[in-house]
């Protein structure tokens, strides 16, 4: 089987149980509206900031390399 079908069958099943259970009037997740606005503003930060790392530097060895090499005219 492929792994990656069955990760997504997890996530799945879980949120359909979480759904379930909101709909029911239980809470499952153990957080309140602040905390999760804080913990998606968090994590919206972190991939932003090592989204503008990762484009406005050359990171890897092959970038670099690139970056010196003149480039070719026609």
């Amino acid at each position: 089987m492929d792994k990656m079908m069955i990760i997504r069958t997890i996530v799945l099943v879980v949120a359909l149980i979480n759904q379930s259970l909101v709909l029911a009037g239980f809470s499952p997740l153990p957080f309140d509206d602040t905390q999760v606005e804080n913990g998606v503003t968090m994590v919206f930060t972190v991939v932003a900031s090592l989204w503008a790392y990762w484009k406005d530097n050359d990171v890897t060895r092959k970038a670099r390399e690139a970056k010196t090499k003149p480039k070719e005219t026609e």
